[in-house]
């Protein structure tokens, strides 16, 4: 009856502890002319504004790190993942910004397709000492078809499985709105901009950027 008595006293304290266990580490401040290597598809390469506007371009502004737009138009997370190689040998970025699985979604690439893609590449950055923050993409549905957007559940529950950190609701808020958008799936000059501001948000969170 104690043992009993002591595992129902216990239990929350470990639910308690096991939660705070999934929860990323605070980052180290990366110095300026860090290199920052941002792996995406359109949202990322500027499609709907030009390249200098896009958020990889104002992020470099703001920080003073070197970003490099890694962005190709059409991009799945498969097409990505075999791009990440050559880009980390010849980059050697201390960070890697992933933003990829909307063009998974639209081909209907089965959920779990699209999670062991953005795993192996999430594993590899690592393997490349890249520290990683993974940006969560809106996921299809009837609401979004009326400008309400919401992640997609794989990016929270990777980021939780893997221990990285998530950059939430940033295109789910900017592609909701249709001032910020140039078309139905791409964000404008001024989505970019919102988006690079909450992006910047969590950089500060995590404790990349100080």
């Amino acid at each position: 009856m104690l043992a009993t008595a002591a595992a129902a006293v216990l239990a929350p304290t470990l639910a308690l502890l096991a939660g705070c266990g999934r929860k990323p580490p605070q980052q180290s401040a990366l110095p300026a002319g860090a290199t920052v290597l941002v792996l995406g598809d359109s949202l990322t390469s500027g499609v709907g504004t030009t390249p200098e506007a896009a958020y990889p371009a104002l992020l470099q502004q703001r920080t003073g790190w070197q970003v490099v737009n890694a962005g190709v138009s059409g991009n799945t997370s498969a097409q990505g993942r075999e791009r990440l190689g050559p880009l980390l040998a010849q980059h050697k970025p201390a960070l890697v910004i992933v933003g990829l699985g909307g063009n998974d979604f639209l081909r209907r690439v089965s959920t779990a397709e699209t999670r062991e893609h953005l795993r192996a590449i999430v594993q590899a950055s690592r393997d490349a000492d890249a520290q990683v923050l993974l940006v969560a993409v809106p996921a299809p549905s009837l609401l979004a078809a009326a400008g309400h957007l919401q992640d997609h559940a794989l990016y929270a529950e990777l980021a939780d499985a893997l221990q990285v950190p998530l950059h939430a609701k940033g295109w789910s808020e900017v592609l909701s709105d249709e001032r910020l958008r140039a078309d139905a799936i791409h964000a404008n000059s001024a989505g970019h901009t919102r988006f690079a501001e909450g992006l910047e948000q969590t950089l500060r969170r995590v404790g990349w950027w100080r």
